[in-house]
């Protein structure tokens, strides 16, 4: 019998009497219960509810209404159909092969890894999956080792060493890498020439380092951050010196200073292309051949907590890369695009620094899956300062969970042959391809940095976004939603700032909220807003915790009391009337002269701005600026910025 022809143990005989009821069927469909229904259908019941919202027009399609923009010239819709595939390009391929968009290995486990041995501690890392990078940037010697040392025996891979003033010092670079063994981590350093300079010296002769390793050459990043042009000239014999290590890649495109200043995930790939294209000109300029020069750079992009389009990026940055290298005339085993992940910087909060853990999961599985080769999860507290070896081990275990126990390296582009994903992947590969070629037809990645182009097309984005937090459409969980007024933040050594604040900014989505936040606390007594319900508080939950939460968002303390009779006790000039839309329309305005009697000389009315009741100066509402709103508030009760 031919092995096609046997049974699984226990399995029936094919021949079997099987009633009727438990035959497997030849074809299962799914919800084969339910009638099929179409698309057109679909729609009709959304225009039904819209229209009962109050939307009388609605576009053609319908589905256009609830569109969500996620970067300049890319939406995402709310359905997505084998309809929406017909027009994707054929065949993405398959992982490991030209256009990568797959993934730019053929197997599992991350390229160019290795397990990872510190002297005298056990054998770690993961088995499969990508390769677990931990970042180092603390200036004291013994602090960082002991750190490294933690990392390698606990799960890490590889190190990134951040070297120079005010992280580690570039004299000390072999003090603090005594105790790894180089063959089996891969070691990245960041810092410039004399970084890269240090570490060529201290592996002078050896044939033996992991591969995976970088020099982090990135002059171009230094620009954007400094605003001073750079030289690229002296790139290609750096690149010869580090050509006696396998593996060794001379530069790192790093997409995160164009994302910490605020672009989107369309100027982040951009930028990185033009960048990538330039590097590739000094490098094939001083002498190297195309496939030698492509096999130099390795490419870090931001992970953020939107996990879809950190994917549908990630899918996307392979295809475009892979289509320089096409042009460019590099052998198709040498296009697949080697990423490094981070974590978004512009993510994270110095307020409720704890969710920040639940962001970097996020971001971190979005990276996994979207087949980055090496991941570095940002410490919780990153925002306050320094890591202590408690958000260090929380960063490391959060990649050990998701490779060891949710075995996520398992399976290569799980996203892959999703209708949404392949359309966000496309739609964003379209217009970052068309931002890329823009920089290139200004003079390159250069030019467009030093004529304020670069510049300018991030500050659009970015505004873009800060509308979105300034109302709260894109809330910041512990920040701008739920925020926790009696919440004690944990106690850092602040970390040297090691870019330069003349080229590009660097923002967070927090940082508007968080400054008021620190204004309230730094006012003495907390500065309050009284609540005025129109009746029991009770009564009027939903209006009254929607009111806190929004004040709260702005360090102010809310407390509440039937009408104005607990105002004079909240001690503050500055109240919210709270209600149902019925009790405005007869009581609202009374209520508002009384607060005016009783001291008020703002008063607010949680609800929309049609109810126009009189006697309120402002509404506060779903949608609202809720910055603008604080920032008022602010101001009339005196609290400095």
């Amino acid at each position: 019998m031919s092995s096609t022809d046997q049974q699984p143990s226990g399995a029936a005989p094919a021949d079997a009497d099987v009633p009727a009821e438990h035959a497997v069927p030849e074809a299962l469909a799914l919800a084969a219960e339910f009638e099929a229904v179409t698309r057109d259908q679909w729609r009709e019941l959304v225009a039904g509810v819209l229209r009962k919202s109050g939307r009388q027009e609605l576009p053609d399609p319908v589905e256009d209404a609830l569109r969500v923009a996620v970067a300049p010239g890319v939406t995402v819709g709310p359905l997505y159909t084998a309809e929406d595939a017909g027009d994707l390009p054929a065949g993405v391929g398959v992982p490991g092969v030209p256009p990568f968009v797959r993934g730019s290995r053929p197997a599992g486990g991350p390229a160019g890894s290795a397990e990872v041995v510190a002297a005298g501690g056990a054998e770690g890392g993961a088995s499969g999956g990508w390769d677990i990078r931990q970042r180092h940037a603390h200036p004291d010697v013994s602090v960082t080792r002991e750190a490294i040392a933690a990392d390698l025996e606990n799960g890490v891979t590889s190190l990134w060493l951040v070297v120079g003033e005010g992280a580690v010092p570039v004299g000390a670079l072999g003090d603090v890498l005594t105790d790894v063994y180089l063959d089996l981590a891969p070691v990245s350093v960041q810092g410039g020439q004399a970084a890269a300079e240090a570490f060529l010296d201290l592996v002078e002769g050896r044939t033996d380092l992991a591969p995976g390793g970088s020099l982090g050459l990135d002059p171009l990043g230094v620009q954007a951050a400094s605003g001073e042009e750079q030289d690229l000239s002296g790139l290609a014999a750096v690149a010869r010196r580090a050509a006696a290590h396998t593996d060794l890649r001379t530069v790192v495109v790093d997409g995160t200073v164009f994302s910490d200043a605020g672009a989107s995930v369309v100027e982040e790939l951009g930028c990185s292309l033009a960048a990538g294209v330039a590097y590739l000109r000094a490098l094939t300029d001083g002498g190297l051949g195309v496939d030698e020069a492509i096999g130099q750079l390795e490419f870090r992009y931001a992970a953020s907590a939107d996990q879809f389009t950190t994917i549908a990026a990630l899918r996307a940055a392979r295809r475009l890369w892979d289509r320089v290298g096409e042009v460019s005339g590099a052998s198709a085993d040498v296009r697949g695009q080697r990423q490094h992940a981070v974590t978004s910087s512009v993510m994270t909060t110095r307020r409720d620094p704890w969710v920040n853990m639940l962001r970097t999961t996020v971001a971190c599985f979005a990276a996994g899956v979207g087949g980055a080769d090496v991941v570095t999860v940002q410490p919780f507290d990153a925002a306050l300062g320094l890591p202590d070896s408690f958000s260090r081990r929380i960063a490391r275990n959060t990649q050990n969970l998701l490779v060891e126990e949710g075995h996520l390296g398992r399976v290569l582009d799980p996203a892959g042959g999703s209708w949404y994903v392949e359309q966000l992947t496309e739609d964003i590969a379209q217009a970052a391809w068309a931002w890329f070629t823009e920089i290139e037809r200004a003079g390159g990645l250069s030019a467009a940095l030093a004529s304020g182009l670069v510049r300018d097309r991030i500050a659009q984005a970015w505004d873009a976004r800060a509308a979105r937090l300034a109302t709260r459409a894109d809330a910041i969980t512990g920040v701008s939603e739920f925020p926790n007024l009696a919440e004690k933040l944990p106690e850092r050594q602040p970390a040297a700032e090691l870019r330069p604040a003349v080229g590009l900014p660097r923002v967070r989505a927090a940082q508007e909220f968080e400054a008021l936040r620190d204004a309230a606390d730094a006012a003495g007594q907390r500065p309050a807003v009284y609540l005025a319900t129109l009746g029991p508080v009770a009564r009027h939950t939903a209006r009254a915790t929607f009111a806190g939460n929004l004040f709260q968002a702005g360090g102010l303390v809310t407390p509440a009391g039937d009408g104005a009779t607990g105002f004079a006790d909240a001690a503050t000039t500055v109240a919210c009337i709270c209600g149902t839309d019925k009790d405005y329309a007869a009581d609202a305005a009374g209520l508002a002269r009384e607060l005016r009697a009783a001291g008020a000389t703002q008063v607010w009315l949680a609800g929309r701005p049609d109810l126009a009741v009189d006697g309120v100066d402002g509404y506060v509402f779903a949608g609202c600026d809720a910055l603008a709103a604080l920032r008022t508030v602010h101001e009339q009760l005196g609290v400095a910025r």
